[in-house]
């Protein structure tokens, strides 16, 4: 975690001082150290994918229900990432849109297991 802040530490003092000299320079230096950064996180994913799986384990879900938690999780991560690039480029209206749109991905996926637990509240209620 060290290493993460201080390489967005630098970005950030690198980004700033390219900025006082020309201004896409700043924004090029900070997507350049989002996308390292990014690059860093994706590679501790694998240790929650391990924990996603221990957890199906132990509750015995479908494996569908798992990629699903695992597509909603990837889609989280990628429209937060592009938002704050977005945002720290100037365009907000942009990050926000992505925002929105990363969310209703998210609701949209996510419908199968709404269903599935709605089967279950359903199944409960008519026993």
């Amino acid at each position: 975690m060290i290493k993460i802040c201080a390489i967005g530490i630098v970005t950030i003092l690198a980004a700033v001082f390219a900025k006082s000299i020309k201004s896409e320079y700043g924004i090029y230096i900070g997507m350049a150290g989002s996308i390292l950064l990014m690059y860093l996180g994706i590679r501790k994913f694998s240790g929650i994918l391990d924990i996603i799986n221990k957890c199906a384990d132990y509750i015995s879900i479908g494996p569908s229900y798992m990629e699903i938690l695992i597509k909603m999780l990837g889609i989280a991560y990628i429209a937060e990432f592009a938002s704050g690039v977005s945002r720290d480029a100037g365009y907000s209206s942009i990050a926000s849109q992505i925002e929105l749109i990363g969310k209703l991905s998210i609701l949209l996926i996510s419908t199968p297991i709404i269903e599935a637990l709605l089967n279950t509240i359903f199944s409960f209620i008519n026993n």
